[in-house]
């Protein structure tokens, strides 16, 4: 495998997890936000990765893959009903409707998507060090 297909792995990798991070902070900004019913309440997005082999590789390349963004789907959890009768945007029951987002699970995604991140900068970082340093030993 070349060393410079590690910048194409670890950049799809670095392109999910920033991906990753977006919807995340989509899902923070929108957690305490109400609507008038069911439907129109905001629900916890998430991305779905796959990893992507390269069918046309050489046999010493076969080994490769990188990760591909398959879509981005809602949670299916619950959706919470407050009794607010004052809020304008109660139900004629006085009922408003909260988002499914978890605030304690998002922060956990956040940052292990953040560490994700951060891997990848340094595979990116240390594979550049190496291309540096054998480029260095024909001086």
């Amino acid at each position: 495998m070349s060393m410079f297909r590690i910048f194409d792995i670890a950049g799809s990798g670095l392109s999910a997890q920033t991906l990753r991070l977006n919807t995340v902070a989509s899902n923070l900004a929108n957690a305490e936000s109400v609507a008038p019913s069911e439907d129109a309440a905001y629900r916890a997005r998430n991305p779905v990765f796959a990893a992507v082999f390269n069918q046309f590789a050489t046999p010493a390349e076969a080994a490769t893959a990188q990760v591909a963004v398959k879509g981005v789907v809602e949670s299916q959890a619950p959706i919470t009903r407050r009794y607010e009768p004052g809020n304008p945007l109660a139900d004629e029951n006085g009922f408003v409707y909260q988002s499914n987002v978890n605030i304690a699970e998002e922060m956990a995604n956040m940052i292990s998507a953040s560490r994700s991140y951060q891997t990848n900068v340094q595979v990116m970082n240390t594979t550049r060090q190496l291309i540096q340093a054998t480029l260095r030993l024909g001086q």
